[in-house]
């Protein structure tokens, strides 16, 4: 049977237009002679060279609260929404496609799950509101985003909104960002500032690899090396794209996540631009000789110091040489835009090698 990425791709060749800035690099890949990414059957199962690279206007940024808004927009394009382990296609439709990150202005933590909508008035009349989605792309990063429609050229009030996230958080974040909160930010959509946006085709698109990420004033939800993180480093697996990173605290070291035992963490993130992958569900099982020692669900969860991740509470006496085996059960519940959309779709398990 096809698997659910080869079966979305029935759709033809890609061109796709998405907003960024900066200079060019390719992260893997070895070039192409398609730079619209290839025939279906010719793009990889797995992430792939966008075959453009973008530019994109900033509208500007604003803090409210416990938040910092940042929105920018860029021609119309299509991308794909995921339901459970099923990939649907947005077609490009519209006037922009409209992008906004949220953070963290203490810590510039980037801060997935945190339900945004948007509303976009013109004189103070309504023109366009949706939820928009959480957005997976290779030089934005992760954003939310949408297509919207424009009432012609002028001077617009964008303002994103977000609900709260309902993930855990911990350490300095523990009762932050939880509130609702509404910024505005003004847009200006005329031919000077369409001319800011362009797109240009390359020759590695369709290879294996990743553009690299753009220079913008605006965080990057980048997940550190593994080693790089606090405790003791058990390994790194992919399943189906995904690179999950695995630690584990020592009881001293994890009294904010649980009282008196050791805690289990795993970070979630793309290859080549180690960006996060929010909204998963991923299981853990500790074996030795055998037998389970510890198992079960891993809790999304913010952090100061781990950042985004997914954690389990367990006995320190369970981890010591017992063989991990992570499970993911639902994969990244984000849109993705084009070099995604055949990754981080199919559920599977894999063990670390300790």
């Amino acid at each position: 049977m096809e698997s659910t990425r080869r079966r979305l791709l029935r759709t033809g060749a890609v061109t796709g237009l998405a907003g960024v800035a900066g200079c060019l690099g390719v992260l893997g890949g070895d070039g192409g002679d398609e730079p619209d990414g290839g025939t279906a059957d010719e793009r990889p199962d797995g992430v792939y060279v966008q075959p453009f690279v973008e530019e994109m206007a900033t509208a500007g940024t604003a803090e409210v609260g416990d938040y910092a808004f940042g929105v920018m927009w860029t021609t119309t394009h299509r991308f794909w929404t995921p339901t459970q382990d099923e990939l649907s296609e947005q077609p490009a439709a519209g006037s922009v496609h409209l992008m906004s990150v949220v953070w963290d202005p203490e810590t510039r933590t980037v801060l997935p799950e945190s339900g945004l909508s948007v509303e976009i008035y013109r004189d103070d009349a309504l023109v366009s509101q949706e939820v928009i989605y959480p957005m997976l792309s290779q030089r934005m990063g992760f954003h939310y985003g949408a297509n919207f429609e424009l009432d012609g050229d002028g001077t617009y009030e964008v303002r994103p909104s977000v609900a709260g996230t309902s993930v855990r958080r911990t350490g300095a974040f523990e009762g932050r960002f939880g509130e609702p909160a509404t910024a505005a930010v003004e847009m200006t959509f005329t031919d000077a500032t369409r001319e800011q946006v362009s797109t240009r085709e390359i020759d590695q698109g369709g290879q294996p690899g990743a553009v690299e990420p753009m220079d913008t004033p605006m965080p990057r939800s980048t997940v550190p090396a593994v080693d790089d993180l606090p405790g003791r480093t058990l390994g790194t697996v992919s399943v189906d794209g995904a690179d999950l990173g695995s630690v584990f605290l020592p009881p001293t070291e994890a009294g904010r996540f649980t009282d008196g035992r050791g805690y289990l963490a795993v970070v979630a993130a793309t290859p080549y631009n180690r960006t996060v992958l929010p909204a998963m569900g991923i299981e853990a099982t500790l074996e030795r000789e055998g037998d389970v020692v510890a198992e079960g669900s891993l809790e999304r969860t913010l952090d100061p110091d781990l950042g985004y991740h997914y954690g389990l509470p367990v006995d320190a006496e369970a981890v010591g040489d017992a063989a991990l085996t992570l499970s993911v059960t639902t994969p990244p519940q984000v849109s993705r835009h084009q070099g995604y959309e055949t990754a981080f779709v199919e559920t599977g398990t894999a063990t670390v090698e300790g």
